[in-house]
């Protein structure tokens, strides 16, 4: 268990510091607004961060915000090395991260089928 919760709480940690640095740090305007980190996960030795982000906008938007991510994986991992205490700073990975916007593709299929019995009901 030692391990395992060692590396989440170093997860949780770095997710925290990139979400403050996407919010008040990173001024590039080509990062989304409505952008936000969902989740961290780190290996085991440190060595690797996958970073999942969502981004709220358009296909153009969300590759955009991705390059200017990857374009500052320095900045962000030199803060993280201050801000985290670790020995070693892990490489950031970005991705997307779609499980949001699926969520809400779900629920408005959903209610165009609940719309659909409601109006078979009526008839």
């Amino acid at each position: 268990m030692g391990k395992n919760f060692r590396v989440n709480r170093v997860a949780e940690e770095i997710k925290r510091v990139i979400s403050y640095m996407l919010i008040n740090e990173l001024k590039d305007p080509r990062i989304a607004p409505m952008s936000s980190i969902t989740g961290v996960d780190v290996t085991e030795d440190f060595s690797y961060a996958t970073v999942y982000l969502s981004v709220y906008g358009t296909d153009e938007e969300k590759e955009n915000t991705l390059v200017a991510l990857k374009n500052a994986a320095g900045f962000i991992r030199k803060e993280v090395g201050r801000q985290v205490k670790m020995r070693h700073t892990p490489e950031f990975l970005f991705k997307l991260d779609n499980s949001i916007e699926y969520g809400l593709h779900i629920d408005k299929i959903i209610d165009e089928i609940g719309k659909d019995n409601k109006n078979n009901h009526e008839e």
